[in-house]
């Protein structure tokens, strides 16, 4: 299965991390000189006012997932987050008229299928695609709600029952499926991955098993192909209330990912078109379900904010200069007086400061730390739900990092005037990359994965102000900037061991930043850098405060970076 991204159910796969990159990302391409490539996608689907569901929710899922959304509209649906009022089904003429009026014009790459509330609009529509094929359709039968109430008459559903293995790929619920296959609703991932192998095998028609419809802590989607070959992305189950229009916006998103792989020369038939698309649209809508609260849209069930990944990249990609490298009314006479203030006050660490200096470092890193803390990636690491690509994404880039950082803590161990500090940055700073290394080859190495892959933009970046702040700076400066791998390392690692159990995927991974051995390490450095500032002049001391704020605000985007990374 070539450039396989995902977690494979039914077997594991070899893989190299170069095939983990997006083509787009990697240095032979300059995707942002390019002429970008945009499928046009056409939904077919009902009405929610309230924006949530429906063609509302399909046009903004289509936009977040890189297409170009249009719509033809079937039921006009009177609805809130609270539930459903009236339901209008305007003449067949009409919707015959729109799907007329987009194809006489439009080259269409895709097709989403949502609402279709009677059997003369799903008799129409599967005409109308037999005279008019696509290069794929993406079926949402809505058939039942989640709450197990029917929404179509027994014509309408018997018409469903045959329309559907037409569509190259289905996304029911779990009570769709199980009415689909004539059976009760599957209660596991293993019930439904029955019920969908055989409705796949029978109707070769590509079965999406949705998990959010089930009740583990794994709340990710699994695609099922005729063949029996399945590939699960995992997402961690949100606790949350905001998830209507989750049917309509995950089918809308999967079916422009789709387009685009097509439109990109990809093959249906490959196994990695419709995987890697549900890897995208996956974790696109879990983002989405997470942060639905901000929106503070209606009284029921509320949608979910499907431009949150847009606003996050957005802020990602921000040339506002960073607030810590503003240094007006610094002195660095006093540590009161030496580093730009957090809006956010600290929270009590593990491992505390050694005095006023790291005190004053720790303060103004609070919001970086904070930020880290509530990441997605460092969730999902905690509970295990952490996809196993996006690790081994990161697993890859570490090992680059540290190949570099080393240089860094030679450089500082050379530099400082202090043997004890020497001694610690040149044998202890060892033992622990060796530590790490070790990690990093026996969990890639077990996975068959190669760890031979470029330096991402993220990690160049930053171990380049690694390297340039330890071996062209002043010992302070350069201690400064390589504490943060310490001290944030060693907290996210006790934050997660209170949680953490022998069948955590990475449980090896936050018992070594967790352990007793890596947190003395930590100790140590942060004393050495509360003694390099106590030794320091003015100027100086303010420049090792912005390399140290640098390093913090580079630990966050190297975790985050996965998500941006891969598709």
């Amino acid at each position: 299965m070539n450039n396989q991204i995902l977690q494979e159910t039914s077997q594991e796969t070899s893989q190299s991390i170069s095939q983990l990159y997006d083509s787009s990302l990697r240095p032979s391409s300059l995707p942002f000189l390019e002429d970008p490539i945009i499928p046009r996608v056409l939904s077919i689907a009902g009405t929610d006012p309230t924006g949530g569901a429906g063609i509302q929710a399909d046009l903004k899922s289509i936009t977040a997932s890189h297409g170009f959304g249009m719509c033809v509209t079937t039921n006009l649906v009177a609805q809130n987050t609270c539930g459903v009022r009236e339901v209008y089904t305007p003449p067949t003429d009409f919707l015959q008229a729109q799907l007329e009026a987009v194809f006489d014009d439009v080259t269409i790459d895709a097709v989403k299928i949502g609402m279709l509330g009677d059997k003369s609009y799903i008799s129409l529509v599967q005409d109308w695609l037999k005279n008019h094929p696509v290069p794929v359709v993406v079926l949402d039968p809505v058939m039942v709600a989640t709450s197990g109430d029917r929404l179509l008459e027994k014509s309408a559903e018997d018409a469903m029952r045959e329309f559907a293995p037409l569509a190259d790929v289905i996304t029911p619920n779990i009570p769709e499926l199980a009415v689909l296959c004539d059976k009760q609703p599957a209660s596991n991932f293993e019930e439904a991955y029955a019920q969908a192998s055989e409705w796949s095998a029978k109707n070769n028609t590509i079965v999406i098993v949705k998990g959010g419809h089930l009740t583990s802590e794994d709340a990710g989607n699994t695609v099922v192909f005729p063949d029996g070959h399945r590939v699960h992305v995992p997402c961690p189950r949100v606790d949350t209330t905001t998830t209507h229009g989750t049917g309509c916006s995950l089918s809308s998103s999967l079916a422009t990912r789709i387009g685009l792989a097509l439109r990109e020369g990809k093959k249906l038939s490959d196994y990695s078109t419709v995987a890697n698309a549900l890897a995208w649209s996956s974790r696109w809508l879990n983002e989405a379900i997470a942060c639905g609260k901000d929106l503070h849209v209606g009284k029921g069930h509320g949608p979910v904010n499907h431009a949150a990944r847009n606003y996050r990249l957005e802020l990602d990609s921000s040339s506002t200069p960073w607030e810590h490298m503003q240094a007006n009314g610094l002195d660095g006479l006093t540590p009161q007086s030496v580093v730009v203030k957090a809006h956010s006050k600290a929270r009590k660490p593990n491992v505390e400061p050694c005095g006023p200096w790291t005190q004053a470092l720790w303060d103004a890193s609070a919001d970086v730390d904070n930020n880290i803390m509530k990441m997605p990636f460092i969730e999902a690491l905690g509970n295990g739900t952490l996809d196993s690509d996006l690790f081994a994404f990161y697993i890859s880039q570490d090992s680059e990092y540290l190949k570099r950082y080393s240089r860094a803590l030679a450089a500082v161990g050379a530099k400082t005037p202090d043997n004890e500090a020497r001694v610690h940055w040149a044998t202890g700073a060892a033992m622990c990359i060796e530590a790490e290394s070790q990690l990093h080859r026996d969990w890639l190495g077990s996975r068959n994965i190669s760890i031979d892959a470029p330096c991402s933009p993220v990690t160049l970046a930053y171990v380049n102000h690694l390297l340039a702040s330890t071996m062209a700076e002043d010992y302070v400066i350069g201690a400064a900037s390589i504490l943060p791998c310490y001290w944030l390392y060693e907290e996210v690692g006790q934050i997660l061991v209170k949680n953490n159990t022998p069948e955590n995927p990475y449980h090896d991974w936050i018992s070594m930043y967790s352990s007793h051995d890596f947190e003395s390490g930590v100790r140590m450095a942060v004393k050495f850098v509360e003694r390099a500032f106590e030794e320091a002049g003015p100027q100086a001391r303010i420049l090792a405060a912005q390399a140290y704020m640098t390093s913090c605000i580079y630990e966050y985007e190297f975790f985050n970076q996965a998500h941006r990374a891969l598709r």
